[in-house]
């Protein structure tokens, strides 16, 4: 992989879950290939990225100040990995939520065409509590 390859890599990953963390939705979906493949290990399922875009958007109206922290990014031939730690709090009791996630992207034509999201599903559920 050349130096150029590695940077747009890295950048693509940064593009993308700044664009995440500020409910850019139409930054999100210009990171991903028309038919990107999302896929969640807590679920086992597969999302469109439409789906995944509509699921992303419901967010903020149940954890603010999301912030991505602790950001390790490995680049390797065709994509990059992302280890994080996803701070927010939940609207409606103003719990103060952490979450580590592991995200695996494969990218061709420098969109992401897979995604695989590990994430706890303690978390996750915490995460999804609405009040």
């Amino acid at each position: 992989m050349t130096r150029e390859e590695e940077e747009n890599l890295r950048a693509l990953a940064a593009r993308m879950f700044d664009a995440v963390a500020h409910d850019d939705m139409r930054e999100v979906a210009d990171c991903y290939d028309e038919d990107v493949i999302i896929w969640h290990n807590f679920d086992d399922t597969e999302q469109s990225g439409a789906e995944n875009l509509a699921a992303l958007a419901t967010l903020p109206k149940r954890i603010s100040d999301r912030s991505y922290e602790d950001k390790r990014v490995e680049v390797f031939d065709g994509g990059f990995v992302q280890q994080h730690v996803l701070h927010g709090t939940r609207v409606g009791d103003n719990k103060r939520l952490t979450m580590a996630g592991i995200i695996i992207c494969r990218v061709k034509n420098g969109k992401v065409i897979r995604l695989d999201e590990y994430l706890d599903s303690k978390d996750v559920a915490e995460f999804r509590k609405v009040f």
